[in-house]
């Protein structure tokens, strides 16, 4: 029950520093909405969305590497953090001599320079912030969460609404919230006394690199999966339609949202307990309450989501809500797919990690194919629900070589027809009186179904008040 209690510790403390900033992050969603155009929106979200897919190719996902070999080399840790700089700082200077490329072949136009500087700074906030989480600073990496999305807020209210400075007063608001959050880092861990590039080796370059190298493909089918959709839209439907479902796709980072903070805690206490003789009923107890709180978030967020979109968006925006219901469940089944990524990374075995993401790029390329020249965003959205599914599933089988993860299926499939059930009564026209009564009913029916979930948590909250007694 230690474990358990260790698990709910953590995720309470990531909760602390990402919940406040993810809230901060919706809210300024409508902000967005007044001060963008769906075209401008559109761009900006093609610009950050290519800078999410670099980065693990400019650092060769070092950044996996700091964390898990700091994790069992903790008295080593200067020596890890100092040949993953060197590691990618030699990948962004690879970087830099595309830059002549990007220019003569007028990518991204005039905002190419604020590609640069966003993976620039980005690279190095994520190594720090893994750094932190793997010396055990998490209250540290917390922080650097509230402060990141905090200092981003203040930049583009100061910069989008004071200075009006539309697309670039955002790229400038995120290139100077990373930096004031790559400061912190550095000073709350007094990492800067670990750089010294006397312990650059070689042969332990090569190590580390072995180990995060697997996991740039794997970025990359993740993107394909979850980001190349815009580029689909924006061929076959147009930019403006890219806005509508940028904007959509906040709505799912609800849930992303409570993934990330649970995934933090859960690399944590997967990689502790892999050599536990109870792992496969650790990990399948787990599975089980994760999947009944992201069923629920999900039943709540399709309850909702016409409501959010009528009263606090620009009303150019509205239409989007209809691929919103799709992109909840695609994130909700990338969290079962991370899930069970983790078994991967725990093991050391991250060539798996590589192998069954290649099968969900694949899926989800032709699935955007198929779907968004008929059905648009909505396509869009159908198509990453699927893929998702299809590589947790892939996961599920491919997994059980480490652990045994045994999954109700009964309960599961439940869960997904009651969610199905109010995707159905959402999309149909009806009073908003009715709809609302009936959505409300099946949210009933889903805790009902999830008792034991619930149950699961109470006991642990008072086997943790025992514990304190005592």
């Amino acid at each position: 029950m230690n474990s358990y209690k260790k698990l709910l510790g953590n995720s309470f403390v990531f909760a602390v520093g990402n919940l406040g900033s993810k809230v901060i992050s919706l809210i300024l969603v409508p902000l967005y909405t007044y001060y963008l155009s769906t075209t401008e929106y559109g761009v900006v979200d093609l610009v950050t969305t290519t800078g999410t897919m670099i980065l693990p190719i400019v650092s060769s996902s070092i950044y996996e590497s700091v964390l898990r070999f700091t994790m069992d080399q903790k008295q080593k840790s200067d020596r890890i953090l100092t040949n993953s700089i060197v590691i990618a700082t030699i990948g962004f200077f690879i970087f830099m001599a595309f830059y002549p490329v990007f220019v003569y072949f007028n990518i991204f136009e005039s905002y190419l320079n604020y590609l640069y500087l966003l993976v620039l700074v980005q690279l190095f906030e994520r190594i720090f912030a893994q750094y932190a989480r793997a010396i055990g600073e998490v209250k540290i990496f917390a922080i650097n969460g509230v402060l990141l999305t905090f200092s981003t807020g203040i930049m583009n209210i100061l910069f989008l609404v004071y200075f009006n400075l539309g697309i670039r007063g955002y790229f400038t608001s995120l290139v100077i919230s990373n930096v004031i959050s790559l400061v912190y880092l550095l000073i709350a861990t007094k990492a800067y006394k670990k750089i010294s590039f006397k312990l650059f080796n070689k042969s332990f370059s090569k190590e580390l690199f072995g180990y995060a190298l697997p996991m740039v493909p794997n970025s990359l089918m993740w993107w394909l999966i979850n980001a190349s959709s815009r580029y689909f839209i924006g061929f076959f439907v147009g930019i403006s339609a890219n806005g509508l479902f940028a904007v959509a796709s906040k709505i799912p980072s609800l849930i992303n949202m409570i993934n990330q903070v649970f995934n933090q805690a859960w690399q944590l206490s997967a990689i502790e307990e892999y050599e536990s003789e109870n792992k496969s009923l650790f990990y399948s107890t787990v599975f089980f309450s994760l999947s009944s709180v992201m069923f629920l978030g999900t039943s709540v967020i399709i309850i909702l989501v016409k409501v959010l979109f009528a009263n606090i968006l620009s009303i150019e925006y509205y239409n989007a809500w209809k691929v919103v219901p799709f992109l909840v469940l695609g994130a909700v089944f990338s969290c079962f797919s991370g899930f069970l990524g983790t078994n991967y990374i725990a093991a050391k075995e991250t060539k798996g990690v590589f192998k069954t993401s290649v099968y969900g790029g694949v899926i989800s390329l032709a699935l955007n194919l198929a779907f968004i020249p008929s059905f648009g965003i909505v396509g869009a959205g159908i198509s990453s629900m699927l893929s998702f599914f299809a590589m947790f599933y892939i996961r599920v089988l491919d997994t059980k070589k480490y652990i045994e993860l045994k999954i109700d299926w009964r309960h599961f499939f439940g869960n997904l027809s009651i969610i199905f059930m109010q995707i159905f009564i959402l999309t149909i026209n009806m009073s908003l009186f009715y709809e609302s009564i009936i959505e409300i009913t099946l949210l009933f029916i889903l805790l009902i179904l999830n008792k034991k979930m619930l149950k699961q948590f109470m006991n642990i909250f008072q086997f943790s008040k025992l514990l304190n007694n005592d």
